[in-house]
């Protein structure tokens, strides 16, 4: 098996595994508490970030940090369109992906969950 696919498939299980996170914490934290928004925000950052890899692995982790970043911030400043509550409420899917609902305090935890892999990762790539 390539490095290159080795690496695509450890993004793909890390970004499965950050879901089954959020997931977890959603199902057994009350709704709308601060543990959940933070978290399920925080673990939909590293989600994107893990993504970012398996779609460019080769990317420097600075990189696919401020890439993860991006697509955060511009999926939270979307919502400020409706559209995507428009497409949330017919979609799971698109729930997942672009929200349902503007936050401005998601904008300042979105980097809780990039910035801790971007330093791991950087770590690893260095041994």
């Amino acid at each position: 098996m390539s490095i290159n696919l080795r690496s695509r498939l450890a993004w793909l299980g890390a970004a499965a595994g950050f879901l089954a996170v959020a997931l977890v914490i959603r199902a057994i934290v009350p709704l709308g508490s601060p543990v959940e928004q933070v978290s399920g925000t925080a673990l939909y950052a590293s989600m994107v970030y893990a993504g970012v890899l398996f779609l460019v692995p080769g990317l420097t982790p600075y990189r696919a940090g401020g890439l993860a970043l991006l697509w955060c911030w511009g999926a939270e400043l979307f919502q400020l369109t409706g559209i995507p509550a428009v497409l949330s409420a017919q979609s799971l899917l698109a729930r997942l992906v672009l929200g349902a609902a503007f936050d401005p305090l998601d904008l300042l935890w979105y980097p809780l969950g990039v910035i801790p892999l971007v330093a791991a990762h950087r770590l690893l790539r260095n041994n």
